[in-house]
């Protein structure tokens, strides 16, 4: 029986950016406000830590790091701007239609492990994650979402087609992949319209075989808690290695962060916050500690920031951004053990009666984009009272990294590392 193919597209998308929970203390400084709604709070966490879209947060964070270091062992001096989520749940997707050794890799291979595990238990936690990254929030623009385009020609199961709308907010999409050119335009426009025009052409063409593509995505909008003032950017060096330097257009505020210096790894955390749920983590390793920061940064450490972060005031400079990347997630996936599901082996029989089925691609493009406000509707007016004392300089003029996650959830929705900000 010969093989037809399952295409998956993964499309992050980031304006401005997000990241990992530090805490927020009461009190504070001159002219820092503190909302009741701004985050759930310790004892909220507790009282639902038994939620499945928080339990299987801390398995989605180590999965996040682990493709994040095959990507940084592979492309050196590069930047690297990925969706860890959307990747983790177009694989669950997938997992609908697997069976077997192929369903075993596929989990185990984006961190869990199911005699921890069972496959109820994360379908649960992804089908909550989905619903609560999609509520609705005021100060916040954050959506997820998946689709199955599916043909007559390869009829899929009733079952599959219910789990997926249901755990997964899928929209089932009908399309003729026999008209390759028209199949292609209607799943690019699909994408494009759910992230708001940032990623345009994703899909190039199709394999005459095709019968299904799977499409995740994630959009993010968000709007610095304390703005960046437009005057105070200037041109400054960013330092890409001891060879390369570039002129960026760089960021300036003299203001309260949460900070934190990390001996052990050699770098220093700011967190810097968004208005609503959600805030960006900068990690600055010290000069030549790049790599050993890459290799060592886990859960754990994210952990320690959270718990030892402290509020002090800061001369924070950050480079403006703008990356769009491309990723090969098919090689990345089968390097940390999710195989078979490419080959003439793949059980994925659950799908559809009609045929044999295996991945043939897995593209995943992302879009960030780091400014001073986020975006021109964010015009508002912020005044900070700070001491006339000069305070610590943190200037973020040579590589560094960034994590972008939502705070209820602890899941990290974006994951990168910049060492050209010119480099688009």
């Amino acid at each position: 029986m010969s093989n037809f193919y399952l295409c998956l597209l993964l499309a992050g998308l980031c304006i401005l950016s997000s990241s990992y929970h530090m805490p927020r203390h009461q009190g504070g400084h001159s002219g820092h406000e503190h909302r009741a709604d701004d985050q759930p709070s310790a004892e909220s966490h507790q009282n639902s830590s038994h939620l499945p879209g928080l339990k299987i947060a801390p398995n989605s964070a180590e999965f996040a790091f682990k493709f994040y270091r095959q990507i940084a062992s592979k492309t050196p001096g590069k930047n690297i701007f990925f969706s860890p989520v959307t990747i983790s749940t177009a694989i669950m997707l997938v997992t609908l239609g697997a069976k077997g050794t192929t369903l075993d890799q596929m989990v185990s291979g984006i961190g869990f492990n199911q005699s921890l595990f069972s496959k109820k238990e994360i379908d649960d936690g992804f089908c909550q994650l989905l619903q609560l990254l999609n509520r609705h929030k005021a100060e916040i623009e954050l959506s997820a979402g998946n689709a199955l385009f599916s043909t007559d020609r390869f009829p899929l199961k009733q079952e599959v087609v219910d789990k997926a709308r249901n755990l997964f907010q899928a929209d089932i999409v009908h399309t003729d992949f026999q008209n390759g050119k028209e199949a292609v335009k209607q799943i690019n426009s699909y994408i494009e319209k759910n992230t708001h025009g940032k990623l345009v052409d994703v899909l190039k063409d199709l394999d005459p075989e095709t019968a299904m593509v799977l499409v995740s995505y994630i959009f993010l909008k968000g709007y610095w808690e304390k703005p960046f003032s437009l005057e105070n950017t200037q041109k400054k060096d960013f330092f890409v290695n001891n060879k390369t330097t570039v002129q960026v257009d760089m960021m300036r505020r003299d203001g309260y962060y949460y900070t934190y210096h990390d001996k052990e790894l050699a770098c220093e955390v700011v967190r810097v916050p968004y208005r609503g749920n959600a805030s960006a983590l900068f990690i600055l390793p010290e000069k030549e500690k790049l790599n050993q920061v890459e290799q060592a940064v886990r859960r754990e450490a994210l952990l320690k920031w959270e718990a030892g972060a402290k509020e002090r005031r800061v001369d924070l400079s950050l480079p403006r951004v703008l990356l769009r990347t491309s990723i090969d997630a098919k090689e990345i996936l089968q390097e940390l053990g999710v195989t078979q599901v490419f080959t003439d082996q793949a059980d994925l029989s659950a799908f559809t009666d009609k045929s044999s089925l295996k991945i043939s691609k897995v593209v995943h493009k992302a879009f960030l984009n780091i400014q001073e406000n986020g975006t021109e509707a964010a015009a508002t007016t912020v005044i900070e009272i700070v001491p006339t004392s000069l305070p610590p300089v943190v200037t973020f003029d040579r590589p560094f990294l960034f994590m972008i996650v939502e705070h209820f959830t602890r899941t990290i929705l974006f994951l990168g590392r910049v060492v050209n900000p010119n480099d688009h």
